[in-house]
């Protein structure tokens, strides 16, 4: 992946809805080069899919909450459990005191109660810990820009 790329995907994050001719423009491609350099990006599974950024709030989800799940066992395989929550946004398996992290979206504090009843119905967890979130500062996307070049050989990373 090249400046150019990158510079696209960057482009591409702000406003997917861009034609191939100002996509290219920006870049200094033809639309169609801007188009085939797009499309190889999706093969790669570099854009992973091409989606309408959504006001949680306009859709009934004001209430962010990250919640930690403890279990008495592995929780790797408990994806499909956690994926049949509509509210949970993300679920990450991860290392330390807890064992899975979700992010969850919920209409109230009642509904986040809910959810978390839910969870706890799920084989193996043990315990919860959430975070409400007040106010958020801000959320970027991944910087296709300012990414760190991938590791070379001879690498700790």
């Amino acid at each position: 992946m090249d400046h150019i790329d990158r510079a696209l995907l960057a482009r591409l994050q702000q406003d997917a809805t861009q034609s191939y001719a100002v996509l290219g423009r920006a870049v200094g491609l033809s639309a169609g080069a801007a188009h085939e350099r797009v499309r190889k990006l999706r093969e790669r599974g570099v854009i992973r899919r091409t989606a309408a950024e959504v006001d949680p709030a306009a859709v009934g989800g004001p209430v962010l909450a990250y919640v930690t799940v403890d279990s008495t066992s592995w929780m790797g395989d408990s994806a499909d459990s956690f994926a049949a929550l509509p509210e949970i946004l993300e679920a990450h398996v991860v290392a330390g005191s807890a064992s899975v992290l979700l992010k969850i979206r919920a209409a109230s504090t009642g509904h986040l109660q809910d959810v978390l009843r839910r969870i706890y119905a799920i084989e193996g967890v043990s315990g919860t810990r959430a975070t409400v979130v007040l106010d958020t500062f801000f959320e970027r996307p991944v910087s296709p820009v300012t990414a760190p070049p991938p590791p070379g050989p001879g690498t700790d990373r």
